[in-house]
């Protein structure tokens, strides 16, 4: 491993109290994302007496486009799993020697949610508005996502898994997330939204089981029963919002337009690991995807990628005031309109990095608004 900003391996430790990032990197415009990471985490982190120390995975991932040429079915298969034990073998060991964040740019997704299954990862993200806020936990530890495939002539047969371990690890988590984000306890609704009428009755049982348990009240919807109260109602502030991978993915773009008037293009998310030797670590991405059609021409938006940068070094290298300073900066960026082309401006990748870092001022070096939120972020 060697310092913030300059090329990172897989090393077994870091100087005592020196925080240790992990890096893992996919093909498209992978490469790119993690050089902004880099800079921004280093910007921002760049006070720090013990400074920090990034672990960058030695594997590139690669993206479902990198996959395509291959074009044997068993090839494919191959690579896939390859991606995905190497994954998690590399988060296992960042798990166990410390590190308790990790960024990660987009890989190919089967082989992501392989991972996800076996790490029991679920995706957080706090939505608000000025009329209240939305605590999305997005199972991905089960469901269609995260099955296996048998593949038999003209035929690909999916076989996926929901258990009572997994459910239980879920909605503990997802209270205590809930807990620690509104500390005084209150939550306004616990609503769960998954196709509980296709498991004979089991997961609904093992949900009435564990609001006795918990002592709380959790109702569990259909997810066109959630659509419908969500578009004719919406959801009473402090809702706890526990979801199925399938409706969750397809759904965040409309929880975004109407809880936080946000694109998905900017913003990032957190997957926190409930695995045994695996919990604690919070692999933190970009919302977007890999978008391979930009790789190489220095075009691809990095303002997720930024605010991730800023969460960690906030939440896992101790930089006090790192996701202020951030968004107060990125909102100077705004109003001078220096934007990649998606959002409209005529920048690039790399002058939109160099604006941010001209821009960025941390706590006790100049005079970053006090009330500015993470867009991106819980």
């Amino acid at each position: 491993m060697t310092r913030v900003g300059q090329r990172s391996g897989d090393g077994e430790g870091a100087a005592a109290g020196q925080p240790v990032v992990g890096l893992a990197v996919g093909r498209g415009t992978g490469p790119e994302l993690a050089a902004v990471f880099e800079r921004v985490l280093g910007a921002l982190t760049a006070d720090q007496p013990a400074g920090v120390e990034i672990a960058r995975s030695p594997r590139l991932y690669h993206s479902y486009v990198s996959l395509r040429p291959e074009g044997d079915v068993g090839r494919i298969r191959e690579l896939t799993a390859q991606d995905a034990d190497h994954y998690e073998r590399w988060c296992r060991t960042r798990a166990r020697r410390g590190t308790t964040a990790v960024f990660r740019t987009a890989i190919n997704a089967q082989s992501l949610y392989l991972v996800r299954r076996r790490l029991r990862a679920v995706k957080v993200d706090l939505l608000t508005t000025g009329a209240g806020s939305l605590l999305l936990v997005r199972d991905q530890a089960q469901g269609f996502y995260s099955g296996e495939n048998l593949h038999t002539p003209g035929q690909v047969i999916r076989t996926l898994t929901f258990s009572r371990e997994v459910t239980e690890a879920v909605v503990g988590y997802a209270l205590e997330r809930a807990r620690s984000e509104w500390p005084d306890g209150r939550i306004g609704r616990i609503v769960m939204a998954y196709k509980f009428h296709l498991l004979d009755g089991a997961f609904d049982a093992w949900v009435a089981s564990l609001a006795d348990r918990f002592g709380v009240r959790i109702e569990v919807f259909q997810p066109d029963t959630v659509n419908r109260n969500l578009i004719t109602h919406g959801l009473p502030d402090r809702t706890l919002l526990v979801a199925g991978n399938e409706w969750a993915d397809i759904m965040h773009v409309m929880l975004l337009d109407r809880f936080c008037s946000d694109r998905q293009e900017n913003r990032c998310t957190e997957n926190v690991c409930l695995a045994p030797g695996a919990a604690g670590l919070v692999e933190y991405q970009t919302v977007h995807g890999s978008a391979d059609d930009l790789a190489g021409r220095d075009l691809v938006n990095p303002l997720a990628t930024i605010r991730a940068a800023a969460l960690i070094a906030e939440r896992h290298a101790g930089c006090a005031g790192a996701v202020r300073a951030t968004e107060a900066a990125l909102a100077t960026l705004d109003e001078q309109g220096v934007r990649t082309p998606d959002l409209g401006g005529r920048y690039s990748t790399t002058d939109v990095a160099d604006a941010l870092l001209d821009a960025l001022e941390m706590p006790g070096t100049g005079s970053a608004p006090q009330d500015t939120v993470l867009a991106g972020g819980s």
